[in-house]
C-alpha cells in the first residue's frame, strides 16, 4: 500500500481528531468544548463511513481510526480531569475498556497462538465510545447526568471487555 492511499479522506478525517485534541485543552468555554466534542464524533463516524462507501477502506485505515478516537478521548478526559470537572476515579472507569483492550493486544502479540488473529471493532465498543462522547459533551453542558453516565460508561466497558474476550478466543478456536 501506498503513501498515496493512507492519505485519502477517511484517513484524514481519522487525524483530524489529533488536530482536535491538540486544541481541547485550550478550550475553556462549554460551547467551544462542545463544538470540538460533535466535530471528533461526526469525524469519527464519517471516517469509516466514507472509507466504506468509496471502497477505500484499509488495514491502515483500521488502526488509525480507534487510535485517534483514543487519542481525542484521553486528551479531553485528562483536561476535564486537570480542571476538577471529572475525578480520577472517573478517569478510571471512562478508560477502563480502552485500558483493557491495550493490554490485551500487546498480550496476544506476544502469545504464539493469536498473533495470527485480526483485531476488529466491535458493536459494544464502539457504543462505549459513543456514551464517552455522550459523557465529555454532558460535563460542559448537563454535569448533573455525568456521574450517571460514567456509571453507564463502566457497565458497558465490562461487557465490551467480556465480548472481546469471548470474540479472542473464538477467533483463536477458528485459526
Amino acid at each position: 500500500m501506498g503513501e498515496r492511499s493512507r492519505l485519502n479522506l477517511p484517513n484524514l478525517l481519522s487525524l483530524s481528531r489529533v488536530a482536535l485534541a491538540m486544541a481541547f485543552p485550550f478550550a475553556r468555554d462549554p460551547v467551544p468544548q462542545a463544538a470540538l466534542i460533535v466535530a471528533a464524533g461526526a469525524s469519527d463516524f464519517l471516517d469509516g463511513w466514507l472509507a466504506r462507501a468509496r471502497h477505500t477502506a484499509s488495514k491502515w485505515g483500521a488502526l488509525l481510526d480507534p487510535i485517534t478516537d483514543r487519542i481525542f478521548v484521553v486528551v479531553a478526559i485528562a483536561t476535564y480531569v486537570a480542571v476538577g470537572a471529572l475525578t480520577v476515579g472517573q478517569l478510571v472507569i471512562m478508560l477502563i475498556r480502552d485500558i483493557m483492550t491495550a493490554v490485551g493486544f500487546v498480550v496476544a502479540r506476544f502469545v504464539p497462538s493469536l498473533q495470527r488473529v485480526t483485531f476488529r471493532a466491535r458493536w459494544l465498543g464502539k457504543i462505549v465510545t459513543t456514551v464517552q462522547l455522550i459523557v465529555l459533551l454532558a460535563i460542559p453542558l448537563a454535569p448533573v447526568i455525568v456521574r450517571p453516565l460514567v456509571i453507564v460508561v463502566g457497565v458497558l466497558s465490562v461487557a465490551a471487555v467480556i465480548d472481546y474476550t469471548i470474540a479472542l478466543w473464538r477467533a483463536r478456536a477458528r485459526a
